[in-house]
């Protein structure tokens, strides 16, 4: 009887493994659902094999950390398959291997993040076990520590690391003493005194019915995702904590140097962006294909890469979050050579600014922006992932049939506009993670 769970487990796995490497389907079909019990959902049904890919977002996340608790809701949600209800730990984890289903839980600033994938015939049992692990989590004593122990050393890791320096260097300047300033993670102080009892206030606090975003894909019909998410979710509590303020965004041009010995210096650059709701946005995104984000044929990768020979990759996005806009980017480069990248970088920015793109230019961006698109629902668990993150933005189902038309429809005089609006040399920042050598440090350090 054991082998023959062990081989349907296995099967299992191999089917979906199968089914999120599927081509792209054509056309994908929106379904809104609302349940009786008051949440609503996306659905792509498909029915062409027997599994079910659900994906649930509870907005808030780790910046709803008491400042002086930072770090707990990284421990809480590490803590979700540590054991729920009935089952300790390795019970949880042996039960979800019989069922041959899968379940993942991750925390963002932004939201707490919970992906399953099961098998239809198995779709109650699984189903279940998922409910226990967001209603009734055990927080046992030994998972807690044993997780403790695992954040704490990833904590010292990034102590090590330069990009991770780098990054929360950046955030410090950037958001000061706002939630998105400090690492989720929080510091080997703050993890060492969280409780049981912290881990019970976030746990209330963040998984709440009316802060939940709902997406499924897969062998399930509307009827049955509706009665699912109900038994679900139905006893989750309502929120009773404010979601935090938004953060306010002033960045000085200038550079700030954090010393650390290694070979080359990181640099992560920046400032204020504009929020994904804004009629610009499809502009400004197009335009930083060009510039930075459009691998290889950006402005950013030909000049400080292919022409100078000064990094092995610089990027440039539109950083859009809940409670803050920016527009960064980041660069690594050798100590006596990341100044020249810093001076080629303000470069760019400045010209595509005062210049715009070229007639090229905007058709190679669309046609780099549009062409693999498609690609991207490629299997039930890559759909359920779209839609509900598209849910988060505020965007309609019909954006994934409007997107590429929108991109189409920039022109050049969009972009020269918007670039004129959103790229501000005079507030371009650069913070720099190293011991780099012939910087200029100027105002703003």
């Amino acid at each position: 009887m054991k082998m023959i769970k062990q081989l349907s487990a296995a099967l299992a796995l191999g089917l979906m493994t199968w089914a999120l490497a599927q081509p792209a389907q054509a056309e994908i079909d929106i379904e809104q659902v609302t349940t009786p019990g008051g949440f609503n959902a996306w659905l792509v049904q498909d029915d062409t094999i027997p599994f079910v890919a659900l994906e649930l977002r509870f907005r808030g996340g780790a910046s709803m950390d008491d400042p002086a608790r930072r770090g707990a809701a990284n421990l809480m949600t590490a803590l979700l398959e540590e054991g729920a209800g009935p089952l300790d730990a390795q019970g949880f984890a042996r039960e979800a291997e019989a069922l041959a289903a899968q379940f993942d839980y991750d925390i963002s600033d932004d939201a707490l993040s919970v992906s399953a994938r099961f098998l239809s015939e198995n779709q109650d049992e699984a189903v279940a076990l998922l409910r226990q692990s967001l209603i009734a989590p055990r927080f046992d004593a030994d998972a807690i520590e044993r997780v403790r122990a695992q954040i704490q050393l990833s904590i010292r890791s990034d102590q090590r690391d330069p990009d991770a320096l780098a990054s929360q260097a950046w955030d410090r300047y950037v958001y000061g003493d706002h939630p998105y300033g400090s690492p989720l993670d929080g510091t080997v102080d703050s993890v060492t005194a969280l409780t049981r009892d912290d881990l019970l206030t976030s746990h209330r606090g963040l998984l709440t019915r009316d802060r939940a975003y709902i997406a499924a894909s897969g062998d399930i019909s509307a009827e049955a995702l509706s009665a699912l998410l109900d038994a679900l979710l139905a006893d989750l509590p309502d929120s009773t904590t404010a979601l935090p303020e938004k953060a306010q965004i002033a960045t000085r041009q200038g550079i700030s140097v954090t010393e650390f010995a290694t070979p080359q210096s990181v640099a992560i650059f920046g400032h204020k962006g504009l929020p994904r709701d804004d009629p610009d946005f499809f502009a400004a995104y197009v335009m930083n294909v060009v510039l930075g984000g459009g691998g290889f044929e950006s402005r950013l990768m030909q000049e400080v890469r292919e022409k100078r020979g000064l990094t092995y990759g610089v990027y440039s996005y539109l950083a859009s979050r809940d409670l803050a806009d920016l527009y960064v980017g980041q660069v690594a480069s050798a100590n006596d050579r990341i100044a020249e990248a810093i001076a080629v970088i303000r470069s760019e920015w400045a010209r595509l600014a005062q210049d715009g793109v070229s007639k090229a230019e905007l058709e190679q961006a669309k046609t780099y922006l549009t062409g693999g698109y498609p690609l991207r629902f490629d299997g039930n668990g890559r759909i359920a992932n779209i839609l509900v993150g598209m849910q988060m933005q505020g965007l309609d189902p019909s954006y994934v049939t409007t997107r590429n038309a929108q991109i189409e429809a920039v022109t050049l005089e969009d972009i020269q506009r918007v670039a004129a609006r959103i790229l501000k040399p005079e507030d371009l920042h650069f913070v720099v993670v190293g011991q780099p050598t012939g910087l200029e440090l100027e105002a703003g350090n």
